[in-house]
């Protein structure tokens, strides 16, 4: 079978963990031919290029700046998207042919790029892997006003992309029930629950946690909360700010916090005026310095917006279970990541904003230092159980096998006859 994965994100050397390069990987030792269509945004100063990558083939789509700028320069990059795919796989992949299509959201603007696959190939499947439901989450925390020009707009692209779909897999069960809920005009049996999955590290590699902490300056018998990822308005910088100030120069906890992002300025702004002495910050480091990083932590922390409305999940997660590290959720009330973390037993949950619940959540930690292993161990066995990619490449795949008739039991008949008449009511 021929998959082509369009995506915005891929990494240029692979590398274990990567949710995208992961199930790709997965595909491609299942003996499956796979082709990448995925962006190299101008910053980088590559042209349009196609290429093999551990015997998958990628097309880098030059684009516009969409990650890391401002909002002017992400907005029209992102509406330029799908011309500039469209015109590069019209070039370079005209004459191949698909039988799965797989796209992730982020950007909800793949929906002409899909309908242009689907048109070439008709009898191709079409599977959307639900990772950010916009433009809802831009409303929820105020960079967009609802049922505005812009939202209308983005609110027709996003049910589009959906009519189109022939399968949607969501994040979890609560992001699944949002958007039946949200869009009764889906049906329930399109949408389905197939959560962020990884390939689970190979555990036989020890890393010195004192040679990492000495680097750092991190006292070797404080409780390291590690925070990595994205430092943008969606994880809710403030509150990361203020619920760390809690505990500013106490020598038993140290927060390290790795990313990037627009928010960014206002940790270094934070750590310039209050000077923490427990507090370090880190706009760069190599993948395999973080992996040890990670391996040092004694909790993993996942911040989101306590303005959401969506029952968000975020892939770092699957960083911490990876790395046996219990996890400290500080979200909103929406998601059910709290119901996944208590599933798990593998950690604890504060709701953002609830600066009390915070200073409970790390005093609990605190009392259960000699714990923490176990709830880590506990995290690494659910996700080599739930959030193992074989299983997410099981759930697409089920849609393809036959029953001993011969007859297809999968839906993709249906829905790709119920996409195309979707598609000719709204041209």
């Amino acid at each position: 079978m021929e998959v082509v994965f369009i995506t915005l994100g891929y990494p240029d050397n692979g590398g274990h963990g990567d949710l995208y390069y992961d199930l790709m990987q997965e595909f491609k030792h299942n003996g499956h031919g796979v082709t990448v269509v995925c962006q190299t945004e101008k910053r980088h100063n590559r042209q349009t290029e196609l290429s093999q990558a551990g015997g998958i083939t990628v097309l880098k789509v030059r684009t516009g700046n969409v990650t890391k700028s401002g909002l002017v320069e992400k907005g029209v990059s992102t509406l330029l998207l799908e011309d500039q795919f469209i015109n590069a796989i019209r070039t370079y992949l005209g004459g191949r042919k698909f039988d799965l299509i797989i796209y992730t959201t982020p950007p909800i603007t793949f929906e002409r790029v899909i309908r242009y696959l689907k048109n070439m190939h008709g009898d191709g499947m079409t599977y959307l892997l639900l990772k950010d439901i916009f433009p809802q989450n831009a409303v929820d925390i105020g960079m967009m006003k609802e049922n505005s020009l812009l939202h209308s707009y983005f609110r027709r692209k996003e049910k589009r992309l959906y009519e189109i779909s022939d399968m949607i897999g969501c994040m979890s069960e609560g992001n699944r029930r949002f958007v039946l809920g949200q869009n009764p005009d889906i049906p329930a049996e399109k949408v389905e629950v197939n959560p962020n999955s990884i390939h689970p590290a190979d555990r036989q590699q020890k890393i010195s946690r004192t040679h990492i902490r000495k680097k750092l300056g991190i006292p070797e018998h404080a409780l390291l909360f590690l925070y990595g990822g994205n430092l943008g308005k969606p994880q809710g910088i403030d509150y990361l700010i203020r619920s760390i100030d809690l505990y500013r120069d106490q020598d038993d906890v140290f927060f390290l916090i790795v990313g990037s992002g627009t928010e960014f300025p206002k940790i270094e702004n934070y750590i310039r005026a209050r000077n923490p002495g427990n507090v370090r910050l880190e706009n760069f480091m190599p993948k395999e310095d973080y992996g040890k990083v990670v391996h040092s932590a004694d909790v993993g922390m996942i911040y989101l917006d306590r303005r959401f409305t969506i029952p968000n999940i975020p892939s770092r997660l699957m960083d911490y279970m990876d790395s046996a590290k219990p996890v400290l959720a500080v979200t909103d009330p929406h998601t059910d990541l709290k119901d996944i973390i208590f599933d798990a037993r593998c950690g604890y949950y504060a709701e953002a904003g609830e600066l009390a619940e915070f200073r409970d959540a790390i005093e609990q930690i605190k009392r259960d230092r000699g714990k923490l292993r176990q709830l880590g161990e506990n995290g690494r066995r659910y996700l080599e159980k739930e959030f193992n990619v074989t299983e997410s490449y099981d759930i697409i795949m089920r849609h393809f096998i036959k029953d001993g008739s011969g007859e297809d039991c999968s839906k993709t008949k249906h829905y790709s006859s119920q996409g195309a008449q979707a598609l000719s009511e709204t041209q």
